[in-house]
């Protein structure tokens, strides 16, 4: 006759610890950095397209598009001023688009398999990746600022840190985006064409180029659907950041967008109805 006693039996361990949690983090997120440093044109690319239109499109547009004194600005500003903030929103588009990009490269190649795999929840894996692809985003949109601030574009110097809030915001929202896209694109060669119809006419149609209050005097209807994109409250987030102001209606939109682009994308990557059922890696069935 076999006697267990009661301190014999051990409860079985469920969850993870905190250190496992910030190991998984930390993976994630040098593996993201270490793509991108090894990736220089990818930095390079991402500042120059805010650069040309820094550049070259706001000395032809200056004489074009005058601009009255509006919030949070209290006096006249040259137009490069006024766009600084909506190409600040567009490096973070572009980043949040090409971090979806990897996303579908390594579904191809079976890296992102692998980390879905893992026992650690898939919302939490999933939030790592935006984590770190926001991370990422960072860095290119101070390196702007540090070549505008030789343009003499220079916000208050209190700026450069009331700013970054709305930037992890801003930068979190459009990654949820990218990766919500991602999840129900099958293969690479697919990506660019749905691209095309998200990140031009989400940054043509915002207050990224011109003041809201011009597209009203034009076209009624589009101001309406200027109104509606999240990437014009991302942009007027920044913009009333990088001087010390809170834009209210700007900030609940970036959070409300966040969070439904993150609930989204993790039930769009739930393995009942994403990445396991399409079958192996490149989309084949």
């Amino acid at each position: 006759m076999i006697v267990i006693s009661a301190t014999t039996i051990r409860p079985i361990r469920s969850g993870f610890s905190l250190t496992q949690y910030l190991t998984c983090l930390n993976g994630i997120v040098w593996r993201e950095a270490l793509r991108f440093l090894h990736q220089r044109e990818r930095f390079v690319s991402a500042l120059v397209r805010p650069l040309v239109w820094l550049f070259i499109f706001a000395a032809g547009f200056r004489q074009v598009l005058g601009l009255s004194i509006i919030p949070p600005y209290e006096t006249y500003i040259l137009y490069e001023v006024y766009i600084a903030p909506g190409l600040m929103a567009m490096i973070q588009l572009f980043n949040g688009m090409q971090s979806s990009l990897s996303m579908v490269y390594d579904r191809e190649m079976g890296n992102m398999r692998t980390l879905l795999v893992s026992p650690l929840p898939r919302w939490f894996l999933l939030s790592c990746k935006l984590l770190a692809g926001t991370a990422v985003s960072l860095l290119q949109v101070y390196a702007f600022l540090l070549i505008a601030w030789f343009w003499d574009i220079a916000p208050p110097p209190a700026g450069y840190l009331t700013v970054l809030p709305a930037l992890v915001l801003s930068g979190l929202m459009l990654g949820a985006l990218g990766m919500l896209i991602s999840s129900g694109i099958k293969q690479l060669e697919n990506f660019a064409g749905v691209m095309n119809f998200v990140i031009f006419p989400m940054f043509f149609a915002s207050s990224a180029l011109y003041p809201l209050w011009r597209i009203l005097e034009s076209s009624p209807m589009l101001y309406y659907v200027c109104l509606f994109n999240p990437f014009t409250h991302a942009v007027e987030l920044i913009r009333f950041a990088l001087y010390g102001q809170m834009n209210w209606i700007a900030l609940a939109v970036v959070g409300g967008c966040t969070i439904a682009f993150m609930v989204g994308a993790i039930l769009a990557y739930d393995p009942s109805r994403g990445l396991i059922r399409r079958g192996p890696a490149g989309g084949e069935a």
